[in-house]
């Protein structure tokens, strides 16, 4: 099929780069002129696991092209993928002006009949409104249908999400071109669901509801962990073996950040509040996950006092592993407030500094070698779980750093493992293992 998407991001590149592996005709358009140049030369602008090689492959065999002229990719399409951004307003609500925006670009440059699928995640009611646009927009003698397609990948394993997926959503009221939809996916052999237009809106989000809530609940349940002593590692394995509750997003730690989890919760409860229905429960995940964000700064206080004048190694800038994205990332409040606290801080990234330096300039170090990072360092803090910090030899901390004080986000390591080394070690949910020289005590 002769594909066209709309957008060369995240969601955007993944799809056209996978379609286009499948044999299809893909063409992607994007409004910066910059990003198309570079992903003609095989570049991405942002790390994906294994997308580069697949980028580069479908590149060099003729069947994906890049493009900034709607005319080249709209007029002959059979099927366009919406997966532009949809960022959120001060207020929390979705600003939809780049999916309007495309849609008026799509219905001035169509020349066949063609099926426009959204996957940009939107709120409900909004596929109604592009159908309305290309109503009164596109040429009388074409025909336009509009089907609701969200996506599911997580950022960071996108590609194997894209053919492991565990469902496609299909959401449309044109059974002629849900059959269409169904027949691109169907050689990925995952299940279909198809359901009308609204209903596929609301899966996306009350998806990411949903699992920033377990997210949410099981943070909660660490902090009352701490409280009477027990161990969230245990709490969590003894109520994941449950099979109505499943052992995934049951791991404690700093909480959830990047660019979905923040902005549809807080879109969701806007959505709710548009319909006069308070979504408390909502209201609260984003409470707690919020606090989750300071957590460590708070624990650092109680645990070595004022963090004036301390050396701090901040272990991770990436929302989560395999990414360099930083949008919402927990990294960067624990940055803010150990700055205002006026401790000085090093960070370790293997790939995100960069963005973390457009966002934060020169007000703290950056280094890509963690052993330096954690140089005469009076605490370190982890904010990201990537596997160089996982697996990095604990004594490690008692060479490098001052005192080995170790603040850890994410529950990288055992405790076992740890009281096996000269390190103080505080966590979430989990006792701390605490000998510090001049320290206050948990």
């Amino acid at each position: 099929m002769k594909i066209t998407v709309a957008g060369a991001g995240n969601v955007g590149l993944i799809t056209a780069v996978c379609l286009a592996d499948a044999g299809h005709q893909v063409t992607c358009i994007d409004t910066q002129k910059e990003k198309i140049e570079m992903l003609e030369k095989g570049h991405s602008p942002f790390f994906e696991p294994g997308l580069e090689p697949l980028l580069e492959k479908t590149l060099s065999n003729g069947q994906l092209h890049f493009t900034t002229n709607p005319k080249l990719a709209y007029s002959d399409a059979e099927i366009v993928f919406i997966a532009v951004g949809t960022p959120a307003k001060k207020d929390g609500s979705v600003d939809l002006s780049y999916i309007y925006a495309v849609t008026y670009t799509i219905a001035d440059n169509i020349e066949n009949n063609v099926i426009v699928c959204t996957k940009s995640t939107v709120p409900v009611g909004t596929n109604n409104v592009i159908k309305q646009i290309f109503q009164h927009s596109k040429p009388r003698h074409l025909k336009v249908d509009v089907v609701s397609n969200p996506e599911f990948l997580r950022e960071g394993s996108a590609i194997m999400d894209y053919y492991l997926g565990d469902r496609i959503i299909i959401g449309t009221d044109n059974p002629d071109a849900a059959l269409k939809i169904e027949q691109l996916y169907q050689p990925l052999k995952i299940p279909i669901i198809i359901t009308d237009i609204r209903s596929a809106e609301m899966i996306k989000y009350a998806s990411n509801a949903f699992l920033a809530t377990k997210i949410s609940f099981i943070n909660e349940i660490a902090i009352l962990c701490e409280k009477v002593g027990a161990n969230i590692d245990e709490v969590a394995f003894g109520i994941g073996k449950d099979k109505r509750i499943g052992q995934s997003f049951l791991h404690a730690g700093i909480g959830y950040g990047g660019s979905c989890f923040p902005k549809d919760t807080i879109a969701l409860v806007q959505l709710a509040g548009n319909v006069k229905h308070p979504f408390e429960l909502l209201e609260s995940v984003i409470r707690v996950n919020q606090h989750q964000h300071s957590l460590l700064v708070k624990k650092a206080k109680e645990t070595i006092g004022s963090l004036k004048g301390k050396k701090a190694a901040l272990l991770g800038l990436a929302f989560k592993p395999e990414t360099d994205d930083i949008r919402e990332a927990a990294s960067i409040t624990i940055i803010k407030e150990l700055l205002e606290e006026g401790a000085i801080v090093t960070a370790y990234d293997p790939i995100a500094i960069p963005n973390t330096h457009k966002l934060l300039g020169n007000s703290i170090e950056y280094t890509t070698d963690i052993r330096q990072a954690l140089k005469d360092a009076d605490f370190a803090v982890i904010a990201t779980e990537w596997e160089q910090i996982k697996h990095l030899p604990l004594e490690t901390y008692t060479t490098c750093m001052k005192e080995a004080v170790v603040l850890d986000g994410r529950n990288c390591y055992s405790l076992k493992e740890i009281q096996q080394h000269p390190i103080n070690y505080v966590s979430i949910g989990r006792p701390a293992s605490l000998n510090l020289k001049t320290a206050q005590r948990l």
